[in-house]
């Protein structure tokens, strides 16, 4: 017979292993939910294959060019990883992932001896690569490795736009360009019910084929002049849509982290730099608008700006040259420091500051894109003598490639300034529209005649003063040079060997639809903006022209029935060498391609990209040409 004490300690054992049960139970079936419920979300599902681990949401929305074509896309690829204390053979394994995964033997054991229980041995290789791995995982029975499918991102035009589009890192989240200022739209979005929905798309204004031709063009201006760094922007002004923007050198966002990281910022917005005498525009159009000067106003160059202040100060700014006499038509055609510098003598510093923040000199230009610099413009508060002047001329000020644009717009939209602008509009995975991104109201900066006055004087620029080599015989092209002296940090004086040769031009002069701007960076040997920047504004100029359409000076556009006439597209002349085709369409080509001693062999619609063999190469009855066409 049990005793009592006996009896209750029975009890209570019993009492404890059923609440130990109880809670066993719960804490299986909850377990069994999890993994239920893993493997709904699981890619592939149950019959997922050995070794795989797969992580699913709905995908990342798509970045598209004003066209749509596709900028960036979502992707599978795979993490492969192993857990080293469950390698039975690490020389084996490693043996047999190391071709596939692009590694040496040495360099996978070296990873699985690093005393860590979990290692990735390489993260975002391609699917077929991880689908590899997964059949040597199987048909060899190795233990300890995983692939993780994740999303990711693909760059399908891979460099091109790379700065203004960045890219995603671990986690598909944005870290550069518009992945990273758009990375809330461009997620997966949850509805109300908390189903996860594919991400919305971003819709820039950029054109890609502008782009490909801005890229092609800042190429060779880095190449040919040695420069640090090569920017190349045309824009829209009567919208603000940037249509293109070339940043040089560049890197690929596909393999971003094979590339220094200060490749990947968009230095037309990051960078902020002295503009030199392509600022004279700016200078002298406010000095007009605001009555101080005219176009009768006459300034005597010896060869340099010469002033002694109140207080007896002696500042002297050296000219390119003794221009004599000039009046203001004078200044920008020839380019006249001290012209300018007079000039804004007859006009106060608080004045002469205020009108050049009308044109948005001193903060950001509000385009939107990430990490922008509002460049410098001091208060008069802290100007010397030499400022004013100094800062007529196109110094003692920093600007942004995107601050000078939106100035630019007020010069070609007769007064009035437009914000730059890279996105149109986000629309949902269907299609749908969610947010327009609408062009920002101009603001009237200045009166419309002075502004077409100025683009007068930048067309006599390109006809007879610095810009010469940008001139184009049937295109009316308004222009600007500039050369600025780079401050050298080292001494606090200006580098006697380091300069920013650019050029600004706006077409056609006398109602501008296009503005383009190029800034060559610290160029080796020639470094004057109207000898080597002005020749790519005008191969730009004629690139952009002819894809376009814009009108030519010269060309019958319409009748007096409405109805477009364009000129016959030009055939590109074929002798003993292949001609270049980049950039034309398929229409320019077609008289060639029905020649019958030449072989075309064509992919692809829209304008050619790439050619095969490339031009200049030897040419005999016969070649074959490939050509791509984008």
């Amino acid at each position: 017979m049990v005793d009592a004490e006996e009896s209750a300690g029975l009890a209570k054992a019993k009492n404890y292993l059923n609440r130990w049960l109880c809670f066993f139970f719960a804490l299986s079936a909850v377990a069994i939910y999890v993994l239920f419920r893993y493997g709904e979300l699981m890619l592939g599902g149950i019959g997922a294959a050995p070794g795989r681990r797969q992580l699913s949401s709905a995908e990342r929305g798509s970045i598209l060019d004003r066209n749509g074509r596709i900028l960036a896309i979502e992707a599978f690829f795979g993490d492969i990883g192993i857990a080293p204390s469950k390698v039975k053979d690490i020389n084996e394994l490693a043996a047999a992932l190391a071709p596939l995964l692009d590694m040496s033997e040495d360099a996978i054991k070296a990873r699985s001896a690093l005393g860590q229980d979990f290692i990735y041995l390489k993260k975002k290789v391609e699917i077929n690569v991880a689908e590899a791995v997964e059949a040597i995982i199987s048909e060899k029975r190795f233990s300890g490795v995983t692939v993780d499918i994740v999303r990711g991102r693909v760059y399908p035009e891979e460099t091109l736009a790379a700065q203004i589009i960045g890219f995603t890192g671990d986690g598909n989240r944005g870290l550069e360009g518009i992945e990273f200022a758009f990375d809330e739209d461009l997620r997966p979005q949850i509805a109300s019910n908390g189903e996860s929905l594919p991400g919305n798309r971003v819709v820039l204004t950029i054109d890609a084929n502008i782009q490909y031709i801005l890229e092609e063009i800042a190429g060779k201006a880095l190449a040919e002049h040695g420069a640090e760094a090569v920017l190349l922007s045309a824009m829209d002004p009567k919208t603000g849509d940037i249509l293109g923007s070339a940043s040089l050198p560049g890197f690929n966002p596909n393999k971003f982290n094979e590339y220094k990281s200060e490749l990947w910022s968009f230095r037309p917005a990051v960078w902020s730099y002295e503009p030199g005498s392509v600022f004279k525009v700016f200078s002298l159009a406010s000095l007009i608008d605001g009555g101080f000067i005219n176009e009768g106003s006459v300034f005597f160059c010896n060869g340099a700006y010469d002033h002694i202040t109140n207080r007896g100060e002696h500042v002297t700014i050296k000219c390119l040259s003794a221009h004599g006499n000039v009046h203001a038509r004078d200044i920008i055609m020839v380019s006249c420091n001290a012209g300018a510098g007079y000039a804004s003598d007859r006009t106060s510093n608080s004045i002469f500051y205020d009108r050049l923040r009308l044109f948005g000199f001193g903060f950001k230009s509000e385009s939107g894109a990430p990490g922008e610099s509002a460049g410098f413009l001091r208060h008069p508060s802290r100007w010397s003598a030499r400022s004013k002047p100094t800062i007529a001329m196109g110094q003692e000020i920093a600007v942004s490639m995107l601050q000078m644009l939106r100035a630019a717009t007020v010069i070609a939209s007769d007064g009035t300034l437009r914000t730059p602008r890279f996105v149109s509009k986000i629309v949902s995975a269907d299609g749908l529209p969610v947010r327009e991104f609408l062009p920002a109201e101009p603001v009237r900066v200045m009166k419309s005649g002075v502004a077409r006055m100025m683009r007068s004087y930048m067309r006599d620029t390109t006809d007879l003063g610095t810009g010469r080599r940008a001139f184009i015989d049937d295109i009316p092209l308004a222009v600007k040079t500039g050369t600025a002296e780079i401050a050298d940090t080292a001494t606090g004086a200006y580098s006697k060997t380091d300069y920013i040769a650019s050029c600004l031009a706006m077409l056609p002069e006398d109602d501008p639809v296009l503005v383009i701007y190029i800034t060559i960076f610290k160029p080796k040997g020639e470094y004057l903006g109207g000898r080597i920047a002005a020749p790519y504004i005008k191969e730009t100029t004629e690139a952009l022209v002819n894809y376009l359409g814009i009108p030519r000076g010269r060309s019958t556009q319409f009748t007096h029935t409405g109805t477009v006439n364009l000129p016959p597209a030009p055939v590109p002349a074929v002798d003993n060498v292949v001609p270049d085709l980049r950039g034309l369409s398929k229409r320019q080509v077609l008289p060639l391609i029905l020649r019958d001693d030449i072989v075309f062999e064509i992919k692809g619609e829209g304008w050619v990209r790439r050619q095969s063999p490339p031009p200049g190469s030897k040419l005999v009855a016969g070649t074959v040409i490939q050509l791509e066409f984008e």
